[in-house]
């Protein structure tokens, strides 16, 4: 597995601790919100709105949060507006990131994000600067253990998968992100659970890093999720699944 993949899985091993803090329920309404606002109430006609409400439901949100984030988006309840935004940046070793979030003042948080990336070996990029590396994708996380690579290639293909890349411990289905829908529910149909349904953004290319330098990175891209106008980071990282292990057992 590579980049978004190993950091969803890091994210989802320590995802209960993420909840307990409250971040998670934070950000997670923010996105609903944003979602109600840009694509309507409707999670059957708004894909981004029916994803965001699917991760408010792995994490154990109430649903009376869901809707009144939904209501604030849509208007029908008063709330902060939210600007969406997106950075380039470049982390150790040269690898390319994108930075998405939703924020009430885009001054203050990009001087944040500046000053976090100052801090943890990495720069600002100029707008576009590594976004291009980067296409809008369905991603779907599988453990290994619950079904054969065979079964789940037959499956996932027949509803829509573009692509199958197999890890230690995870499949990762990549779709179109029309088809993530269709995949997900054909997954469900066979009983086989996922780790993670998402869309996300999936690099062209990738840059494996080692040592010092996956350290740094991994501490980085924590550092940037931590930030509580953040949404999501991307980057097109490749760190050998043996040394990804060391890191995070001595976390």
């Amino acid at each position: 597995m590579s980049g978004h993949s190993k950091w969803a899985s890091i994210k989802h091993k320590k995802g209960a601790a993420d909840a307990k803090r409250g971040a998670a329920f934070t950000k997670m309404m923010r996105e609903i919100t944003a979602a109600a606002k840009s694509g309507g109430g409707n999670p059957d006609t708004n894909s981004r709105l029916r994803a965001a409400m699917d991760r408010a439901r792995s994490i154990n949100m109430p649903s009376s949060n869901v809707d009144n984030a939904i209501k604030k988006g849509t208007g029908e309840l008063p709330g902060v507006v939210y600007e969406e935004f997106s950075f380039d940046a470049y982390g150790p070793g040269g690898v390319a990131m994108m930075i998405l979030g939703l924020t009430d003042n885009k001054n203050r948080t990009t001087a944040e994000i500046r000053n976090i990336l100052s801090k943890k070996h990495g720069n600002m990029a100029g707008a576009g600067a590594t976004s291009f590396l980067f296409s809008k994708k369905g991603f779907i996380s599988v453990e290994k253990n619950k079904v054969s690579e065979d079964a789940l290639m037959e499956i996932v293909l027949d509803a829509g998968a573009e692509d199958i890349n197999t890890g230690a411990q995870f499949y990762e289905i990549i779709c179109d992100v029309s088809n993530l829908e269709a995949v997900k529910k054909a997954l469900e149909a066979k009983k086989i659970p996922t780790v993670s349904a998402e869309m996300t953004m999936v690099p062209s290319s990738y840059i494996k890093v080692t040592g010092d330098q996956a350290k740094n990175l991994l501490s980085l891209m924590e550092a940037l999720e931590e930030h509580e106008d953040v949404q999501n980071v991307y980057a097109n990282f490749d760190i050998p699944d043996e040394e990804l292990d060391k890191i995070t057992a001595g976390a």
